[in-house]
């Protein structure tokens, strides 16, 4: 039997040398990084040498920076049905994420799983360039955006400009699945429908 523990480490382990190798492969400063993904340069630093492993908030603007798909970056061994092919990606905080679109650039489609939350988690809001669409398959998903705590329930729908500062967490209910839309600056994901109105908490 496959020890996930074990494989999710070495995973995770490899991402940092990953890294640095795509950065000094493109001529990129460090300084350059942190002005298009919103992360420090210390935080770039300790990633790339192993002394911090990422979280989702910060494989995504990655990826996005260094034009690869995010299991490109994370080299995420293949599971599931091998007709489909399907690389889902552990992150350090329990969450997985679960690549839907394989080509690097314009929109890319992710689906999210998150762990149960704590309902008097502190919100870590981060800031990144992009648009982002999000939809709640099941669970409840909860939306800090700005100044705005929403809980948003299986069949609602989010889009926002992710210069906002904002953060994602599941509820004390039990863990989350959502689907979500990422792209650059500009490019916005089209609904026919407007989705019922958001509760806030």
């Amino acid at each position: 039997m496959i020890d996930m523990g074990d494989s999710t480490d070495r995973t995770l382990d490899a991402v940092g040398p990953r890294l640095k190798q795509l950065r000094q492969g493109r001529g990129i400063t460090l300084s350059d990084l942190s002005k298009e993904t919103g992360i420090s340069t210390s935080t770039l630093s300790r990633l790339e040498v192993g002394l911090r492993r990422p979280t989702l908030e910060q494989l995504l603007p990655l990826a996005r920076a260094y034009g690869v798909t995010l299991d490109e970056l994370v080299d995420a061994p293949p599971t599931g049905n091998p007709r489909i092919n399907l690389r889902p990606i552990p992150c350090a905080d329990g969450s997985t994420i679960l690549p839907l679109t394989r080509r690097p650039g314009g929109i890319q489609a992710y689906k999210f799983v998150l762990p149960t939350g704590r309902d008097d988690a502190e919100p870590d809001l981060r800031t990144h360039q992009g648009y982002d669409w999000v939809y709640v398959l099941d669970g409840q998903l909860r939306l800090v955006l700005g100044e705005h705590d929403l809980i948003l329930e299986p069949g609602e729908a989010a889009e926002f400009d992710t210069r906002t500062p904002h953060w994602f967490a599941a509820t004390s209910s039990g863990p989350v699945e959502y689907l979500s839309l990422i792209g650059k600056q500009g490019e916005r994901a089209h609904v026919r429908a407007a989705p019922r109105a958001h509760r806030s908490r």
